[in-house]
């Protein structure tokens, strides 16, 4: 009887054995060590790992830790100790591979600290503060092994700043009551790099940073080239909509000439470089610099740089200097300091001083501003610089805008003063990013080839009862603004492409937004029984040249038959799907990161500089994030 309980008890163990080892071949380990800035371990540091499964440790007293036997997939992992900043980071874990973490955590700051520092003047609305309390339980994410600053302290609470516009999502509009939808074009950048930021520190971003046309536009798509001598093509396509089978999206695509190097005309370029107090940290004054020499390589002898500088006063650090001096535009990088307060009215115009005086006719002319945005002395309300940037823009010197730095960026200034300087905005969050904007791009940030774009659609009320454009909420114009050639609208740089996505409810849909009475005095117009059954709308673009007073008119239709989805709507409608559900967006209906990944994968295409492959990592790294902030709040 002993021998059988024996025989039995040995076969259970082996039995288990045998399955903990079959189990993991298909598993895998995540193990790392915590320590202070200095080196030391931290023990007691509380790890929580969220993801395919969720499980809590704590560090030993060599600040060791140890995840065994996890289910393959994305994780993330969140460090907490009192008194430290909390810090979070991102783990794949792969079956039979042993994940290695190395964190390093900081004292945070104390209660007196808090106390005495300037009061939060942005995002005090009741979403802002709802979204600051998910902040407070998002994790960073990076490569595996990585280590991450915590950012929950610095981006959010006494310390930040950051200034965003609020924008209320275009809703949806019925053909019957308005069928003109009129904006005007943006190239702008800035919000997506800046997404990145807060996606890559692990906070999901205030909505207000989503600006789903900027997303959409930081992408390169597969429109022709023009063939004629239009400076830009226009490509337009209609399927089913991904998240709402019911609907229709259309897309409107413009692709900007590429001009070939050889055709490239000289930069007259003036640096505006803000070296007040506020830009002294790493991510600012530093990364401009390096994101200056970057470009200063590229320069010819036929190219002219200059460099100006305000803080409490401006001042010209390089005079205009031919692009070839490398040494003495080298120096004078390196001599850039930050110091003092923000005076940034003035160095506007100083800049656009030195640019006119060395004005290149039928080239590029140019400032260069790289700031946080920080104007506080002069100069100081967006109005005021408003006014300015729309005076000095008439002399034919065009502004570009590179926004840098965390907790105190005003990026809401920054996108008015690009906007009204007939130039764009980028941010740059890496050096990374600085080389795409200032080098593999610079023909599409620096050189401008149609100005004051705009777009009317007309649509069709026998085949559209409704519709919404998605994003260009803070570009929308008034129908008689198409036709006026004195209001200002967006500009289109070489080799840049422009996309605007069209949400549309087919007539016999119903539309959300409630009924309308039928209109009592109103009779259909005698042109809408002309009107072509097979035509969906009626898309209408107006543009001037670069140093042109009188626009142009392009018009082109998109027939009512909706085509298996294309690559370039794909992978558009993918990232439109993103931004909407950060936005928080009342019509994303069936929209989720997950399927945004999954349709991105599928059309990815090809991907050189993989853009796109970062696109569906973060894609991940925000579900991730959204389902970390929803088991948290359980």
């Amino acid at each position: 009887m002993r021998d059988t309980l024996l025989r039995s008890l040995v076969m259970a163990v082996v039995l288990v054995w045998l399955g903990c080892a079959v189990n993991a071949q298909d598993r895998g380990v995540v193990t790392g060590v915590v320590v202070d800035r200095f080196g030391s371990p931290l023990p007691g540091v509380t790890v929580q790992l969220v993801g395919p499964e969720t499980r809590r440790a704590t560090t030993d007293i060599n600040g060791s830790f140890t995840f065994d036997l996890l289910r393959t997939g994305s994780y993330l992992l969140r460090f907490e100790r009192p008194g430290m900043l909390p810090v979070t980071q991102s783990a794949t874990v792969q079956a039979g591979n042993i994940t290695k973490l190395s964190i390093r955590m900081a004292v945070a700051p104390s209660v007196t600290q808090r106390e005495a520092s300037p009061p939060p003047v942005a995002r005090q609305d009741a979403a802002a503060r709802v979204v600051g309390e998910l902040l407070a339980k998002a994790p960073a994410a990076a490569p595996a092994g990585v280590m991450m600053p915590a950012p929950f302290e610095r981006n959010v609470g006494p310390f930040n700043t950051e200034a965003y516009d609020h924008l209320d999502e275009n809703p949806f509009r019925r053909v019957s009551i308005d069928p003109l939808s009129t904006f005007s074009i943006d190239v702008d950048t800035a919000s997506y790099a800046n997404v990145r930021r807060f996606l890559n520190q692990g906070t999901l971003p205030p909505p207000g940073a989503v600006r789903i046309e900027e997303l959409i536009n930081y992408f390169r798509f597969s429109y022709s080239q023009p063939s004629s001598n239009q400076p830009f093509s226009v490509t337009t396509e209609l399927s089913e909509c991904p998240w709402n089978p019911k609907h229709r999206l259309a897309l409107i695509g413009l692709q900007g000439r590429d001009l070939p190097s050889t055709e490239l005309p000289a930069r007259n370029l003036v640096f505006l470089i803000d070296v007040s107090g506020s830009m002294m940290s790493a991510d600012k004054l530093p990364l401009v610099r390096n994101a200056m020499r970057m470009l200063a390589e590229s320069l010819t002898a036929n190219d002219r740089v200059a460099i100006v500088v305000y803080a409490g006063s401006s001042g010209l650090v390089l005079p205009s200097t031919p692009g070839d001096q490398k040494g003495r535009i080298d120096r004078a990088i390196a001599e850039l300091e930050a110091g003092g307060s923000t005076n940034g009215g003035e160095g506007v115009r100083l800049a656009y001083k030195v640019a006119r005086e060395h004005f290149i006719r039928g080239g590029v002319n140019r400032v260069v501003l790289a700031t946080d945005g920080d104007f506080n002395v002069g100069t100081t309300s967006q109005d005021e610089l408003v006014r300015l940037i729309e005076e000095q823009r008439a002399s034919g010197v065009f502004l570009s805008v590179l926004g840098v730095g965390t907790g105190n960026l005003k990026d809401s200034a920054m996108e008015k003063l690009a906007d009204k300087g007939n130039g764009n905005y980028a941010y740059l969050d890496s050096l990374h990013e600085a080389r795409k904007v200032l080098l593999r791009e610079a023909g599409a940030t620096l050189i401008t080839i149609a100005k004051d774009v705009k777009i009317q659609v007309e649509f069709n009320p026998k085949a559209v009862a409704g519709y919404r454009l998605i994003g260009y909420e803070n570009r929308m114009l008034r129908h008689e603004d198409f036709n006026d050639d004195k209001k200002d609208a967006g500009e289109i740089g070489s080799g840049h492409s422009v996309t605007a996505l069209y949400e549309i409810v087919p007539v016999g849909v119903e539309m959300e937004g409630g009924s309308v009475d039928p209109l009592k005095y109103q009779t259909p117009a005698a042109s809408q029984s002309r009107a072509s059954g097979d035509e969906l709308l009626t898309v209408k673009l107006r543009y001037k040249a670069p140093d042109g007073d009188e626009s142009k008119l392009i018009s082109t239709t998109i027939v009512n038959r909706p085509q298996t989805m294309t690559a370039n709507l794909g992978f558009a409608s993918s990232v439109a799907e993103f931004g909407m559900v950060l936005r928080g967006s009342k019509s994303a209906a069936a929209a989720s990161f997950e399927s945004a990944a999954s349709r991105a994968r599928k059309f990815r295409q090809d991907d050189p500089d993989g853009y796109r492959a970062e696109f569906i990592k973060l894609a991940e790294l925000a579900a991730g994030l959204q389902r970390l902030n929803t088991t948290a709040g359980k």
